[in-house]
């Protein structure tokens, strides 16, 4: 039956609560901003914390959340600290995100 091959193929109840956990990690504003400007460079707290307009230690206390849920992920030169994007999925999701919000009727 259809409803049965749908029903099956819903993902797992621990993958449904991942997802939904990650999805609020994106639903927070000061987070899409700090991922946003990770998008276009890899950049430092201080650098962060200028283009976003926040404190540095707002910024970090973003940036450890975002590291969390592997978001973002962090690289030591010397004495500062860079931080990327974790990986191209998350690129993906943040374009296709803005994709569909820029979409015209």
């Amino acid at each position: 039956m259809e409803l049965e091959k749908i029903k099956s193929n819903i993902p797992r109840e621990e993958e449904i609560y991942e997802a939904s956990e990650l999805l609020k990690v994106f639903g927070d504003q000061t987070r899409m901003k700090i991922l946003s400007a990770l998008l276009i460079k890899e950049l430092c707290v201080n650098d962060i914390s200028y283009v976003v307009n926040m404190s540095k230690s707002a910024v970090s206390h973003q940036l450890r959340i975002l590291r969390q849920v592997k978001l973002v992920k962090a690289r030591r030169e010397g004495k500062e600290i860079y931080y990327s994007l974790d990986d191209e999925h998350v690129s993906e999701i943040i374009n296709v995100t803005l994709a569909h919000i820029r979409e015209e009727d």
